[in-house]
């Protein structure tokens, strides 16, 4: 049975991502991807840096089978088997990594795994490495686009604890979490990358 499964926006998005990401991650080291989803992220920018080594991650079972399936597929060996990580949980099955890679996670979650992503983010990242997150972000309490709109009504339709969130409000709990402010690179579609360091 195909495990493999395909989400559209990968292949959007997957390109300019890449660009952000080889100005901003170390040329040797772990990466984690949290929240990895079907896994075609990380299969792609495992191939693109063959340097690195990756650790997907994601709470549900049916997406690991996803990224191992990609990773087999592939053939690649610079990407570790998928990690059981729920974002919120207090403990991370994970000691350290040098940067660390979030790709829609936060408005498609609870706010509380976007507090787990920070709180854990301070505790397994050396000094300096980088938090990358992407996905759309409210600014100044105020969606960025019309489309942001009906996509934060779709969300909170699914689920009242999702939502685009206030790119002021992650900025204020990366700062309780020991990183500095966020550098902020505007995206296609309406999207932000926002990287944070550890400080």
């Amino acid at each position: 049975m195909e495990s493999r499964q395909s989400a559209p926006a990968v292949a959007r998005n997957r390109e300019h991502i890449l660009a952000v990401l080889r100005g901003l991650l170390p040329r040797a080291g772990l990466v984690l991807e949290i929240a990895s989803g079907t896994g075609e992220h990380v299969v792609h920018f495992a191939q693109n840096f063959p340097g690195l080594t990756f650790q997907p991650s994601d709470a549900d079972r049916f997406a690991r089978e996803s990224i191992a399936g990609w990773v087999a597929h592939e053939g690649l060996q610079n990407v570790a088997p998928p990690l059981a990580l729920d974002a919120a949980a207090p403990d991370w099955p994970i000691a350290r990594a040098d940067a660390i890679v979030c790709i829609n996670m936060i408005h498609i979650s609870p706010w509380e795994a976007t507090l787990g992503l920070f709180a854990q983010a301070g505790k397994i990242l050396p000094a300096g490495a980088p938090l990358y997150l992407y996905g759309a972000y409210k600014r100044g309490g105020v969606h960025t686009a019309p489309s942001n709109i009906a996509f934060d009504e779709w969300l909170r339709a699914k689920d009242p604890a999702f939502g685009v969130r206030d790119l002021e409000a992650v900025a204020g709990v990366a700062a309780d979490n020991g990183f500095g402010p966020p550098e902020v690179v505007e995206m296609p579609a309406n999207n932000f990358s926002v990287i944070f360091r550890r400080v």
